[in-house]
């Protein structure tokens, strides 16, 4: 039996599967212009299959682009809350796995601890999905990714500004760079910032990420800027953490030190007025809104990926 293609971080599909991915959603989203959301694609690749989505945490746009990323390939979702479900009744991982792995084609995970999503992969016999954990997002930096090249700026070479926490984002984000050969220089506070191993292991891969205690630094000659909540979902709003990120507020005077074509990203829900101004976030640099619906079309070709029907360019 073939072993199951997970996609728990970027590194498990690697540059070549996200290039592939990337050129597929972009090429999707273009075929389907016109088409009512709910239709499929003219080929509906995964017709017949299922989707089982398990969700530990809120969602919004990880519900809704799964659910309609495989109503789109022509597949249905089938979408489980721990508080529905024997999972919220102490039911293990384990034989969660193994009873989906009987009655669903693949599995999206989004959950707390990342450790949860490596025992579910352990032991399923179909694709599993980290569609966010702790440590970290991967479906959401394959969205990020479409939303740089479709506004036509290629990756290698690219110069990312990261202000803020060095949370789950950032770490794909991180991640992504190695792969893909891009430049990220994050701007965190003492305290906040990411941990030195991950930046180390994505500079050995081909990557140039720095960190800097300077936002200026960071969003100096940017082409695109990046944000996130500075509280996780689950935290409480501590007051401490608010103070030191404080000067990190993405602003315009900070996105004047960008290029002048520089996109700001924000994987939402926002706090406007805490981690950027209400100017950037409704601004003309901003892209937030595109890169949430680019969650349907990058998460389309991650399911395509997980289940061999889309192969990594060479």
């Amino acid at each position: 039996m073939t072993a199951a293609r997970h996609f728990l971080s970027l590194s498990d599909a690697g540059g070549d599967a996200i290039t592939a991915m990337l050129a597929d959603a972009l090429d999707r989203k273009t075929a389907r212009r016109g088409l009512p959301r709910g239709a499929a694609d003219n080929d509906a690749p995964l017709a017949g299959h299922v989707l089982g989505l398990v969700f530990e945490k809120s969602s919004t746009r990880t519900r809704v682009s799964f659910d309609i990323a495989m109503r789109q390939l022509g597949g249905t979702a089938l979408v489980l809350d721990s508080a529905t479900t024997q999972l919220g009744r102490g039911e293990s991982i384990k034989d969660t796995a193994r009873v989906l792995s009987r009655m669903v084609d693949v599995i999206a995970l989004r959950t707390d601890d990342h450790a949860k999503v490596e025992e579910l992969a352990h032991y399923a016999d179909v694709p599993v999905i980290n569609s966010l954990t702790d440590l970290s997002h991967p479906c959401q930096i394959v969205a990020d990714l479409l939303t740089v090249v479709e506004r036509g700026k290629p990756l290698p070479g690219l110069q990312v500004a990261w202000l803020g926490d060095g949370n789950n984002v950032l770490y794909s984000v991180i991640e992504a760079a190695g792969l893909m050969q891009f430049t990220v220089r994050v701007a965190s506070p003492a305290g906040y910032g990411p941990d030195e191993a991950v930046v180390a292991l994505a500079n050995r891969a081909g990557g140039n990420v720095t960190v800097t205690a300077d936002p200026q630094i960071a969003a100096k000659g940017a082409d695109v800027v990046i944000t996130d909540t500075w509280t996780s979902m689950g935290q409480s709003h501590e007051e401490q953490k608010l103070r030191a990120l404080a000067p990190f507020q993405v602003t315009a005077n900070l996105m004047r030190l960008a290029r002048p074509d520089a996109m700001f990203l924000h994987c939402l829900p926002a706090h406007v007025g805490e981690e950027v101004t209400e100017d950037v976030f409704e601004g003309a640099q901003s892209c937030v809104f595109d890169e949430a619906e680019n969650r349907i079309h990058a998460q389309k070709s991650v399911l395509l990926w997980c289940l061999g029907k889309l192969a990594a360019t060479s």
